[in-house]
Protein backbone atom coordinates (compact mmCIF):
# COMPACT_ATOMS: atom_id res chain seq x y z
CA UNK A 1 0.00 0.00 0.00
CA UNK A 2 3.00 2.12 0.78
CA UNK A 3 4.55 2.14 -2.98
CA UNK A 4 1.74 4.14 -4.71
CA UNK A 5 2.35 6.73 -2.29
CA UNK A 6 5.77 7.20 -2.20
CA UNK A 7 5.47 7.21 -6.31
CA UNK A 8 3.04 10.07 -6.33
CA UNK A 9 5.52 12.10 -4.07
CA UNK A 10 8.25 11.36 -6.32
CA UNK A 11 6.22 12.43 -9.39
CA UNK A 12 5.07 15.80 -7.57
CA UNK A 13 8.94 16.07 -6.98
CA UNK A 14 9.96 15.84 -10.27
CA UNK A 15 6.73 18.26 -10.81
CA UNK A 16 8.20 21.15 -9.35
CA UNK A 17 11.72 20.58 -10.48
CA UNK A 18 10.19 20.72 -14.04
CA UNK A 19 8.86 23.57 -13.67
CA UNK A 20 11.67 25.54 -12.00
CA UNK A 21 10.94 25.11 -8.11
CA UNK A 22 13.60 24.14 -6.12
CA UNK A 23 13.93 21.06 -3.68
CA UNK A 24 13.68 23.60 -0.58
CA UNK A 25 11.22 26.03 -2.32
CA UNK A 26 8.96 22.83 -2.81
CA UNK A 27 9.41 21.24 0.55
CA UNK A 28 8.65 24.99 1.96
CA UNK A 29 5.62 24.85 0.15
CA UNK A 30 3.94 21.91 1.01
CA UNK A 31 4.79 22.31 4.77
CA UNK A 32 3.02 25.52 4.45
CA UNK A 33 5.79 27.47 5.81
CA UNK A 34 5.78 31.06 4.62
CA UNK A 35 8.03 32.21 1.72
CA UNK A 36 9.08 36.32 1.52
CA UNK A 37 10.50 37.73 -2.18
CA UNK A 38 12.27 41.22 -1.85
CA UNK A 39 13.52 42.53 -4.46
CA UNK A 40 14.88 46.32 -5.28
CA UNK A 41 17.41 48.84 -4.50
CA UNK A 42 20.58 47.92 -4.99
CA UNK A 43 22.11 50.19 -2.17
CA UNK A 44 19.55 47.93 0.43
CA UNK A 45 20.88 44.79 -0.95
CA UNK A 46 23.70 44.43 1.09
CA UNK A 47 21.52 45.21 4.34
CA UNK A 48 19.04 42.50 3.45
CA UNK A 49 21.62 40.09 3.11
CA UNK A 50 22.57 40.91 6.55
CA UNK A 51 19.02 41.17 7.72
CA UNK A 52 18.15 37.28 6.35
CA UNK A 53 21.30 36.09 8.19
CA UNK A 54 19.99 37.69 11.33
CA UNK A 55 16.50 36.76 10.96
CA UNK A 56 17.32 33.01 11.05
CA UNK A 57 17.88 33.41 14.65
CA UNK A 58 14.46 34.63 14.83
CA UNK A 59 12.50 32.37 12.61
CA UNK A 60 14.27 29.66 11.09
CA UNK A 61 11.25 28.32 9.04
CA UNK A 62 10.99 31.35 7.04
CA UNK A 63 12.23 31.63 3.69
CA UNK A 64 13.40 34.80 2.63
CA UNK A 65 15.09 35.82 -0.84
CA UNK A 66 16.63 39.10 -1.59
CA UNK A 67 17.59 40.10 -5.25
CA UNK A 68 19.15 43.47 -6.38
CA UNK A 69 17.30 44.68 -9.26
CA UNK A 70 17.00 48.59 -8.64
CA UNK A 71 14.46 50.66 -7.04
CA UNK A 72 12.80 51.76 -10.10
CA UNK A 73 11.69 47.68 -10.34
CA UNK A 74 11.18 47.20 -6.69
CA UNK A 75 8.16 49.57 -7.07
CA UNK A 76 7.36 48.20 -9.80
CA UNK A 77 7.19 44.53 -8.85
CA UNK A 78 5.44 45.55 -5.59
CA UNK A 79 2.48 46.77 -7.33
CA UNK A 80 2.79 43.93 -9.83
CA UNK A 81 2.54 41.51 -6.58
CA UNK A 82 5.10 39.42 -8.13
CA UNK A 83 7.24 39.93 -4.83
CA UNK A 84 5.89 40.54 -1.23
CA UNK A 85 8.70 43.62 -0.57
CA UNK A 86 9.87 45.81 -3.40
CA UNK A 87 12.70 47.94 -1.76
CA UNK A 88 13.39 51.58 -2.89
CA UNK A 89 15.52 54.41 -2.22
CA UNK A 90 13.09 56.55 -3.56
CA UNK A 91 9.36 56.88 -2.06
CA UNK A 92 6.34 56.48 -4.81
CA UNK A 93 5.36 59.37 -6.92
CA UNK A 94 2.33 60.78 -6.41
CA UNK A 95 0.66 59.45 -9.36
CA UNK A 96 2.17 56.34 -8.08
CA UNK A 97 0.67 56.28 -5.24
CA UNK A 98 -2.93 57.54 -6.55
CA UNK A 99 -3.11 54.58 -8.70
CA UNK A 100 -1.80 52.30 -5.83
CA UNK A 101 -3.17 53.33 -2.63
CA UNK A 102 -3.21 49.91 -1.51
CA UNK A 103 1.37 50.26 -1.27
CA UNK A 104 2.13 51.15 1.58
CA UNK A 105 5.52 53.53 1.76
CA UNK A 106 7.65 52.05 4.53
CA UNK A 107 10.72 53.29 6.06
CA UNK A 108 13.20 50.76 7.67
CA UNK A 109 16.25 53.02 7.76
CA UNK A 110 18.07 56.19 6.63
CA UNK A 111 20.82 55.81 4.36
CA UNK A 112 23.73 58.44 2.65
CA UNK A 113 24.58 59.17 -0.93
CA UNK A 114 27.93 59.76 -1.56
CA UNK A 115 29.59 61.70 -4.67
CA UNK A 116 32.92 60.10 -5.78
CA UNK A 117 35.55 60.87 -7.84
CA UNK A 118 38.36 58.82 -9.50
CA UNK A 119 41.49 61.68 -9.27
CA UNK A 120 44.65 60.02 -9.30
CA UNK A 121 46.88 63.17 -8.64
CA UNK A 122 44.64 64.08 -5.53
CA UNK A 123 44.37 59.91 -3.70
CA UNK A 124 44.41 61.16 -0.19
CA UNK A 125 43.09 64.61 -0.65
CA UNK A 126 40.04 66.27 -0.26
CA UNK A 127 37.49 67.52 -2.61
CA UNK A 128 34.59 69.94 -1.95
CA UNK A 129 31.46 70.05 -4.58
CA UNK A 130 28.13 71.68 -4.64
CA UNK A 131 25.13 70.63 -6.32
CA UNK A 132 25.18 73.74 -8.84
CA UNK A 133 28.69 72.47 -9.98
CA UNK A 134 27.49 68.90 -10.36
CA UNK A 135 24.52 69.94 -12.13
CA UNK A 136 27.16 71.88 -14.60
CA UNK A 137 28.67 68.62 -15.15
CA UNK A 138 26.66 66.62 -16.00
CA UNK A 139 25.03 68.86 -18.27
CA UNK A 140 28.36 69.70 -20.14
CA UNK A 141 28.70 72.65 -19.16
CA UNK A 142 31.64 72.34 -16.69
CA UNK A 143 34.31 70.02 -18.97
CA UNK A 144 37.50 69.88 -16.64
CA UNK A 145 38.47 69.44 -13.37
CA UNK A 146 40.83 72.14 -12.88
CA UNK A 147 37.34 74.64 -14.54
CA UNK A 148 36.99 77.59 -12.55
CA UNK A 149 33.63 76.86 -10.32
CA UNK A 150 35.48 73.70 -9.25
CA UNK A 151 39.24 75.44 -7.86
CA UNK A 152 36.64 78.09 -6.54
CA UNK A 153 35.80 75.49 -4.05
CA UNK A 154 39.07 74.13 -3.59
CA UNK A 155 41.43 76.85 -3.16
CA UNK A 156 45.03 75.59 -2.82
CA UNK A 157 44.29 72.08 -4.45
CA UNK A 158 46.21 71.54 -7.60
CA UNK A 159 43.63 69.82 -10.22
CA UNK A 160 44.40 68.30 -12.95
CA UNK A 161 43.16 69.55 -16.27
CA UNK A 162 41.74 66.17 -17.26
CA UNK A 163 38.32 65.99 -19.02
CA UNK A 164 35.99 64.91 -16.88
CA UNK A 165 33.98 61.75 -16.99
CA UNK A 166 30.69 61.67 -15.46
CA UNK A 167 28.90 58.80 -14.85
CA UNK A 168 25.54 57.94 -14.30
CA UNK A 169 22.69 55.10 -13.87
CA UNK A 170 20.83 54.30 -16.41
CA UNK A 171 18.33 52.08 -14.82
CA UNK A 172 15.11 52.87 -12.77
CA UNK A 173 17.55 54.06 -9.34
CA UNK A 174 16.42 55.22 -6.45
CA UNK A 175 20.28 56.60 -6.21
CA UNK A 176 19.23 58.74 -8.93
CA UNK A 177 16.31 60.00 -7.69
CA UNK A 178 18.14 60.98 -4.58
CA UNK A 179 21.03 62.38 -6.58
CA UNK A 180 18.85 64.37 -9.61
CA UNK A 181 16.76 66.56 -6.08
CA UNK A 182 19.73 67.63 -4.83
CA UNK A 183 20.53 68.62 -8.21
CA UNK A 184 17.28 70.42 -8.18
CA UNK A 185 16.77 72.05 -5.08
CA UNK A 186 20.24 73.21 -4.84
CA UNK A 187 20.16 75.18 -8.26
CA UNK A 188 16.42 76.21 -7.45
CA UNK A 189 17.40 79.56 -6.68
CA UNK A 190 20.12 80.00 -9.96
CA UNK A 191 19.42 82.02 -12.98
CA UNK A 192 21.74 80.81 -16.06
CA UNK A 193 21.85 82.45 -19.62
CA UNK A 194 23.61 79.39 -21.05
CA UNK A 195 20.30 77.34 -20.18
CA UNK A 196 22.11 75.09 -18.06
CA UNK A 197 21.01 76.53 -14.93
CA UNK A 198 17.61 75.30 -12.60
CA UNK A 199 17.75 71.89 -13.05
CA UNK A 200 15.10 71.72 -11.45
CA UNK A 201 12.76 73.26 -14.08
CA UNK A 202 14.59 71.56 -16.88
CA UNK A 203 15.47 68.20 -15.97
CA UNK A 204 13.89 67.53 -12.37
CA UNK A 205 14.07 64.41 -10.55
CA UNK A 206 13.00 60.56 -10.63
CA UNK A 207 13.93 57.45 -10.87
CA UNK A 208 14.88 57.93 -14.34
CA UNK A 209 15.48 61.60 -15.86
CA UNK A 210 15.68 62.71 -19.12
CA UNK A 211 19.54 63.73 -18.48
CA UNK A 212 21.32 66.32 -20.92
CA UNK A 213 23.56 64.87 -23.92
CA UNK A 214 27.04 65.60 -21.85
CA UNK A 215 30.58 64.53 -23.91
CA UNK A 216 31.81 61.60 -22.59
CA UNK A 217 29.24 60.25 -19.85
CA UNK A 218 29.13 56.76 -18.94
CA UNK A 219 25.99 55.14 -17.82
CA UNK A 220 26.16 52.20 -15.34
CA UNK A 221 23.22 49.98 -14.02
CA UNK A 222 23.41 49.62 -10.30
CA UNK A 223 25.69 50.56 -7.47
CA UNK A 224 28.35 47.91 -7.56
CA UNK A 225 28.79 48.81 -11.77
CA UNK A 226 29.22 52.37 -10.63
CA UNK A 227 31.93 51.61 -8.21
CA UNK A 228 33.41 49.31 -10.63
CA UNK A 229 33.45 51.78 -13.66
CA UNK A 230 34.65 54.55 -11.70
CA UNK A 231 37.47 53.01 -10.42
CA UNK A 232 38.66 51.49 -14.09
CA UNK A 233 38.13 55.38 -15.49
CA UNK A 234 40.35 58.09 -14.18
CA UNK A 235 39.25 61.38 -14.09
CA UNK A 236 35.38 59.57 -13.63
CA UNK A 237 32.66 61.08 -11.23
CA UNK A 238 29.59 59.39 -9.89
CA UNK A 239 27.22 58.89 -7.14
CA UNK A 240 27.10 56.03 -5.07
CA UNK A 241 24.75 54.63 -2.32
CA UNK A 242 26.82 54.37 1.01
CA UNK A 243 26.59 50.83 1.78
CA UNK A 244 29.43 50.71 -1.05
CA UNK A 245 31.74 53.12 0.76
CA UNK A 246 34.01 50.37 1.47
CA UNK A 247 34.64 49.61 -2.44
CA UNK A 248 34.85 53.00 -3.28
CA UNK A 249 37.44 53.14 -0.29
CA UNK A 250 39.40 50.20 -1.76
CA UNK A 251 39.54 51.43 -5.17
CA UNK A 252 41.18 54.41 -3.79
CA UNK A 253 38.29 56.61 -4.60
CA UNK A 254 37.71 60.46 -3.36
CA UNK A 255 34.28 60.71 -1.61
CA UNK A 256 33.39 64.58 -2.16
CA UNK A 257 32.85 67.15 0.53
CA UNK A 258 29.44 67.93 -0.37
CA UNK A 259 27.99 72.05 0.08
CA UNK A 260 24.64 72.01 1.95
CA UNK A 261 21.92 74.38 2.73
CA UNK A 262 24.23 76.65 4.89
CA UNK A 263 27.43 76.74 2.79
CA UNK A 264 29.01 74.40 4.95
CA UNK A 265 30.90 71.07 3.06
CA UNK A 266 30.51 67.92 5.01
CA UNK A 267 31.00 64.03 4.64
CA UNK A 268 28.55 61.76 5.36
CA UNK A 269 29.01 60.30 8.87
CA UNK A 270 26.36 59.44 12.01
CA UNK A 271 26.39 62.79 13.67
CA UNK A 272 25.49 64.85 10.10
CA UNK A 273 23.29 62.29 8.85
CA UNK A 274 21.40 61.76 12.35
CA UNK A 275 21.46 66.31 11.91
CA UNK A 276 19.78 66.21 8.46
CA UNK A 277 17.03 63.50 9.35
CA UNK A 278 16.17 65.60 12.39
CA UNK A 279 15.30 68.86 11.01
CA UNK A 280 12.65 67.05 8.55
CA UNK A 281 11.79 64.15 11.10
CA UNK A 282 8.99 66.73 12.43
CA UNK A 283 7.22 67.08 8.52
CA UNK A 284 7.25 63.47 7.66
CA UNK A 285 3.57 62.84 6.48
CA UNK A 286 1.65 60.15 7.99
CA UNK A 287 2.29 57.84 4.93
CA UNK A 288 5.96 58.60 5.26
CA UNK A 289 6.68 59.74 1.27
CA UNK A 290 9.20 62.74 2.44
CA UNK A 291 12.62 63.38 0.81
CA UNK A 292 15.57 64.53 3.35
CA UNK A 293 17.75 65.66 0.64
CA UNK A 294 19.36 69.07 1.12
CA UNK A 295 17.74 69.38 4.57
CA UNK A 296 18.31 72.65 6.26
CA UNK A 297 20.68 73.13 9.01
CA UNK A 298 24.72 73.91 9.68
CA UNK A 299 24.90 69.99 10.46
CA UNK A 300 23.60 68.40 7.95
CA UNK A 301 24.79 66.42 5.12
CA UNK A 302 22.82 66.82 1.92
CA UNK A 303 22.45 63.76 0.19
CA UNK A 304 20.66 61.84 2.61
CA UNK A 305 17.01 59.35 2.65
CA UNK A 306 14.67 56.81 3.75
CA UNK A 307 14.82 53.18 2.73
CA UNK A 308 11.61 52.43 2.06
CA UNK A 309 9.98 48.52 1.74
CA UNK A 310 7.24 48.63 -0.84
CA UNK A 311 4.20 46.35 0.57
CA UNK A 312 0.55 45.78 -0.17
CA UNK A 313 -1.66 46.24 2.66
CA UNK A 314 -3.54 43.16 1.63
CA UNK A 315 -1.82 39.67 1.60
CA UNK A 316 -3.27 36.07 0.31
CA UNK A 317 -3.83 35.21 3.35
CA UNK A 318 -2.98 36.17 7.44
CA UNK A 319 0.30 33.20 7.89
CA UNK A 320 2.09 36.00 5.06
CA UNK A 321 0.46 38.98 6.30
CA UNK A 322 2.11 37.69 9.49
CA UNK A 323 5.71 36.80 8.43
CA UNK A 324 5.67 40.25 6.23
CA UNK A 325 4.81 42.01 9.49
CA UNK A 326 6.64 40.37 12.17
CA UNK A 327 9.68 40.85 10.03
CA UNK A 328 9.39 44.23 9.24
CA UNK A 329 9.26 44.98 12.73
CA UNK A 330 12.15 43.36 13.20
CA UNK A 331 14.31 44.94 10.91
CA UNK A 332 13.14 48.69 12.64
CA UNK A 333 13.24 47.03 16.39
CA UNK A 334 16.65 48.62 18.03
CA UNK A 335 17.39 45.29 19.21
CA UNK A 336 16.76 43.84 15.99
CA UNK A 337 17.68 44.58 12.59
CA UNK A 338 18.25 48.23 13.30
CA UNK A 339 21.17 47.15 15.77
CA UNK A 340 24.70 49.14 15.16
CA UNK A 341 26.31 45.61 14.49
CA UNK A 342 24.24 45.32 11.17
CA UNK A 343 23.62 49.08 10.35
CA UNK A 344 27.12 50.27 10.63
CA UNK A 345 29.13 48.14 8.06
CA UNK A 346 26.68 49.42 5.50
CA UNK A 347 26.50 53.06 6.61
CA UNK A 348 22.89 53.14 7.42
CA UNK A 349 21.50 54.41 10.49
CA UNK A 350 18.42 53.51 12.67
CA UNK A 351 15.28 55.36 12.12
CA UNK A 352 14.03 58.29 14.56
CA UNK A 353 11.98 57.12 17.57
CA UNK A 354 8.83 59.07 16.05
CA UNK A 355 9.46 58.00 12.60
CA UNK A 356 9.87 54.15 14.00
CA UNK A 357 6.48 54.97 15.80
CA UNK A 358 5.08 55.84 11.98
CA UNK A 359 6.68 52.60 10.26
CA UNK A 360 4.96 50.45 13.10
CA UNK A 361 1.62 52.24 12.05
CA UNK A 362 1.41 51.53 8.54
CA UNK A 363 3.06 48.32 9.27
CA UNK A 364 -0.53 47.31 11.27
CA UNK A 365 -2.19 47.77 7.93
CA UNK A 366 -0.74 45.10 6.35
CA UNK A 367 -3.25 41.89 6.73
Amino acid sequence: MGCPIRIVRRAAWTVALIIGMSVMEFAVAQSGAPAIDESGSTLMYPLFQSWITAYRQVDEKLQIRAAAAGSGAGIAQAIARQVQIGTSDAYMSDNQAMANPHILNIPLAISAQTVDANLPELRGSSLKLSGPVLADIYSGKIRQWDAGPIAQLNPGVRLPHNSIVPIRRADGSGDTFIFTQFLSFSTADEEDATGYGKWGDKIGYGTTVNWPAAPGILMVSSNQQMVDTLAKTPYSVGYLGGSFQAGADKAGLITAMLENQDGKFLLPNAETITSAAAELTPRTPADERLTLVFAPGADSYPLINYEYAMVADQQPNQQTASAISNFLLWCIAPQGGSVASLLDPVHFIPLPTAIRARSEIQIAKIR
